[in-house]
C-alpha cells in the first residue's frame, strides 16, 4: 500500500501550507500535490519524518496515540467489518477519515503489513504503544473464530469502560489536589514574606508573645532559612521511595500498605477487582483461553496482591481446579466476587457474570469517589479554617496587646 508523506508547500494565492499525502512516492506525492495548485517546498515520507523527529516533549506528545482515539478507531472498524467490508478496505477507510497524525501512519503500516499477508494481530503487535496485550489477543482470537466484528465492537466497549473508570477517578481527585497545592503556596507565602516581617515588629517592641507565636515564628524561621535542606531532602526521599518501590519487594509491601488504608483501601480494591471482571468477561467473550485471560488480568489489576491471588488461581486451573476457592483462599476478593465466579464456573456463564460483576463495581466505584468527594470538601475546608485560624490568632493577639499597651500609654 503507498506511503504517507508529510509536505510543506505554497498555494497560489502565496499561503505556506503544510499536512499529509498518500502516494506510491515521493514523485507521485509532487505530481498529486501540483494538481493540486500547490507548489512543493519540501515532502518527506512520515516514517523518515518519525525518525528524524527531535525526541523533545513536544514530539513525544504529538506522537502519543489516546485510549479514546483507540476505542473511537476500534468502533468504527468494527462497523465495517460488520458490514462485510474486507480488512484493507476497512483500513484504507480508517487511514483516510482519522484526524490524528499519529494514529494515521500506524493504520498504514497495520494495513500495509495486512496486504503483504500478515495477519491483523501480527500487523498490530507491531505497535505496542497504540495496541496493548489485550487488543492483540482478542483480534488473534476474533480472526481465528471467524467472529472479528463482534471482538472489535467487545474491544471498544471495554476501551470505552477503562476511559470512563479513568476519568471518573481523575476528575475524583482534580478537586481535592487543587485545593491542597493552593492551601500550600499560601502557606509558604505567609511563613515566607508574611511572618518575617510581623516578627520585626515583635523584635522591636520588646514584648513577650503568646507560646502559638513563638512556634510560628520557629517555623518560619525554619522555613526561610532552610528551604534548600526541606526541598533537597523531599526530592532525595521521593528518589528512594520511588526505587524502592520499583522493587519487587517494595511494590508488593507498597500495595499491600494501600489496601490496608481507611477508605481509600477499599476504593483501590474495588477498582482492581473492577479491571479484573471486565478484562476477563471481554477476554472470555472473545474466545481467548481463559489461562491466557488469567495472565492478562493479572498484569492489568495494578496491585501485587490482587495479582499474586490472580496468579494461584491460574496456576489451580491448570491443575483442573476451579477460579473461585484459591480467590477465596486469598482474602483478596469480595465474598460477592467469590459467589458470582463460582456461580459463573457451575453454570458455563462464567463471562456473563464477570460483566455484571464488572458493572455492578463500576457503578459502586462512580458512587464510593463521589462521596470521598463530597466528604474531603468539607474536611479540607475545616483543616485549612483550622490551620488559618492559628495563624490568624497566633499574630493578631500579641498586636492586640501591643495597641492595647500603646492605648494605655
Amino acid at each position: 500500500m503507498a506511503p504517507i508523506f508529510d509536505y510543506k508547500a505554497v498555494s497560489t494565492d502565496g499561503k505556506n501550507q503544510r499536512g499529509m499525502v498518500e502516494a506510491e512516492n515521493s514523485k507521485a506525492a509532487r505530481q498529486k500535490l501540483k494538481k493540486q495548485g500547490l507548489m512543493v517546498v519540501e515532502i518527506v515520507e512520515k516514517m523518515a519524518a518519525k525518525a528524524n523527529a527531535p525526541r523533545g516533549l513536544s514530539s513525544f506528545f504529538r506522537g502519543r496515540v489516546s485510549v479514546r482515539d483507540v476505542a473511537m478507531m476500534t468502533r468504527q472498524f468494527a462497523s465495517l467489518i460488520k458490514a462485510n467490508i474486507q480488512i484493507v478496505e476497512a483500513l484504507t477507510a480508517l487511514v483516510d477519515q482519522s484526524e490524528k497524525p499519529a494514529l494515521k501512519v500506524i493504520l498504514s503500516q497495520v494495513r500495509q503489513d495486512v496486504n503483504e499477508g500478515s495477519s491483523l494481530a501480527k500487523a498490530m503487535a507491531k505497535h505496542p504503544r497504540a495496541f496493548d496485550s489485550i487488543f492483540i489477543n482478542m483480534i488473534e482470537a476474533g480472526e481465528s473464530s471467524g467472529n472479528l466484528g463482534l471482538v472489535l465492537l467487545r474491544l471498544a466497549d471495554l476501551k470505552e469502560a477503562q476511559m470512563r473508570l479513568r476519568s471518573k477517578v481523575i476528575s475524583g481527585m482534580t478537586y481535592p489536589a487543587l485545593m491542597m497545592g493552593v492551601a500550600m503556596v499560601l502557606m509558604i507565602a505567609i511563613f515566607t514574606f508574611v511572618i518575617p516581617k510581623l516578627t520585626k515588629v515583635f523584635d522591636s517592641m520588646h514584648k513577650p508573645v503568646p507560646a502559638s507565636t513563638k512556634v510560628l515564628i520557629s517555623v518560619s524561621d525554619l522555613v526561610t532559612h532552610w528551604w534548600f535542606l526541606f526541598l533537597g531532602a523531599a526530592l532525595i526521599g521521593y528518589e528512594a521511595f520511588r526505587r524502592y518501590i520499583n522493587t519487587p519487594l517494595g511494590r508488593a509491601k507498597w500495595d499491600g500498605f494501600k489496601l490496608k488504608l481507611p477508605l481509600v483501601g477499599s476504593l483501590i480494591r474495588m477498582i482492581a477487582v473492577t479491571r479484573f471482571a471486565n478484562t476477563m468477561a471481554t477476554l472470555l467473550g472473545s474466545s481467548v483461553p481463559i489461562l491466557t485471560a488469567m495472565n492478562i488480568a493479572k498484569n492489568l489489576v495494578n496491585s501485587v496482591p490482587i495479582a499474586e491471588a490472580i496468579r494461584d488461581a491460574r496456576e489451580n486451573i491448570t491443575e483442573g481446579q476451579s477460579i473461585a476457592e484459591p480467590l477465596r483462599r486469598s482474602g483478596e476478593f469480595p465474598p460477592m466476587v467469590i459467589h458470582m465466579i463460582a456461580i459463573g464456573e457451575k453454570t458455563g456463564e462464567l463471562p456473563d457474570m464477570l460483566e455484571n460483576l464488572a458493572e455492578t463495581y463500576e457503578e459502586q466505584v462512580n458512587s464510593r469517589i463521589d462521596g470521598m468527594t463530597a466528604l474531603l470538601e468539607p474536611i479540607m475546608i475545616i483543616g485549612m479554617g483550622a490551620v488559618v485560624g492559628f495563624i490568624v490568632l497566633s499574630i493578631f493577639i500579641p498586636l492586640l496587646e501591643i495597641s492595647n499597651v500603646d492605648t494605655g500609654r
